[in-house]
Formats: C-alpha cells, sequence, structure tokens
C-alpha cells in the first residue's frame, strides 16, 4: 500500500492515507494514454462535414447543348463537378468518427493516469472540501494553497457548490469522480481529490 498525506484546505497536514499501489503507484505505460486520448478525441468530432454532389445542386436539368456536331465535348447538365456552380466530386459525407477501447485499456491508462500525476508529485489529497456557496475567488485562493493553480478537481457530483466554484477559473476544471479520464487529467496539471474520492478511485480501479 503507498501512503499519501492528506492535507486541509490550507495544506496543513491532517493525516495520511493508505492507497492501492496497483492505482495510485503502478507503472506509467504512455502508450495506453495515446490510445484512450485518441478514441476520445475522435469520439468528440461532430462528422458534420458535407458537401453537395451533382444529386443536390438545384438547375442544370436541362442538356446545355446537343450531343454531337458542335465540335464541343459532350455535357449532359450543367450541375456536373466540371462546372462553376456544379456540385462536387468525392466529397465529405457525413459520418461517425468515434470508436471504442476495452474497457480494460480504459482502466488501465486511467491507473496509469493517477500513478503518472502521484510520481510527478502533482496529485494532492484533501481531507474535505465542501465550500457553504458557489464563491469562484475562494477556490481560487485554496488552489492556490495547495500549489495547484490550474487543477482538476475531483469530487462527488453531489458538490454543487464546488463545482460551480471551480468552472469559472481558467485553466481548472471540477469534475465528478464517475467521469474522470485520462485526458482531462493530462491537460491540467495538478489533480485535487477528496479522501473519499480517492478510495472510491481505488474501489473502482483495483
Amino acid at each position: 500500500m503507498a501512503k499519501f498525506d492528506v492535507y486541509d484546505l490550507s495544506k496543513k497536514k491532517v493525516g495520511e492515507l493508505d492507497l492501492a499501489d496497483a492505482v495510485f503507484a503502478g507503472e506509467v505505460n504512455e502508450h495506453l494514454f495515446y490510445e484512450v486520448v485518441k478514441a476520445k478525441l475522435a469520439s468528440d468530432r461532430s462528422g458534420t462535414h458535407a458537401v453537395k454532389n451533382r444529386s443536390l445542386v438545384s438547375g442544370g436539368g436541362k442538356k446545355p447543348w446537343k450531343q454531337k456536331h458542335t465540335g464541343r465535348a459532350r455535357q449532359g447538365s450543367t450541375r456536373a463537378s466540371q462546372w462553376v456552380g456544379g456540385g462536387k466530386a468525392m466529397g465529405p459525407k457525413p459520418r461517425d468518427y468515434s470508436y471504442d477501447v476495452p474497457k480494460k485499456v480504459r482502466k488501465a491508462a486511467l491507473r496509469s493516469a493517477l500513478a503518472l500525476r502521484s510520481k510527478d508529485q502533482k496529485l494532492v489529497i484533501v481531507q474535505e472540501w465542501k465550500p457553504e456557496g458557489p464563491k469562484t475567488a475562494a477556490a481560487a485562493k485554496v488552489l492556490a494553497a495547495l500549489g495547484a493553480k490550474k487543477a482538476l478537481v475531483v469530487d462527488d457530483a453531489a458538490n454543487l457548490a464546488l463545482a460551480k466554484s471551480v468552472r469559472n477559473l481558467s485553466g481548472s476544471d471540477f469534475l465528478a469522480v464517475e467521469g474522470l479520464n485520462v485526458y482531462d487529467i493530462l491537460r491540467h496539471d495538478a489533480l485535487v481529490l477528496t479522501a473519499d474520492t480517492a478510495k472510491k478511485l481505488e474501489a473502482s480501479l483495483s
């Protein structure tokens, strides 16, 4: 079991937490990051790109000139792709770019990301963080005290006051523990967890 210091909101040590090595202190596999992040970014693509082909461009129903004896090339419609204003040949069509990676790979990548933040000493565990109301300035002071100005804060989805406090901070975000993912961990400089959240992650990823 790996031991982690637990802090209050002013970064005074208030205790220690034992967490599974396999989840928070395992091997960092960067290739898993590539696979999972690539799948996430592909799934985020809207895929709505499209152009009009000759069947979608209006007009051009009449043959421009007769087939033979004009000295010009044969043409069937002014909406063909070689005409100005015509349809595009073999243009992009709407498509779905999303794909899934196996559940075991996603879990292994998440364990790797947690281990990376732990190894880099960018993982901060606080006893609890339950503000009375949404206060962005107060949240900024807490993150500054924790040495995690651009941080991903993870706690229960029910902690709405904390979510609203953090969401307006530049460079910082709040995520419910159920939605924690590799992409968001890697794009923030630090990861802030509550003690309860750390235990939930240990249970779900072990």
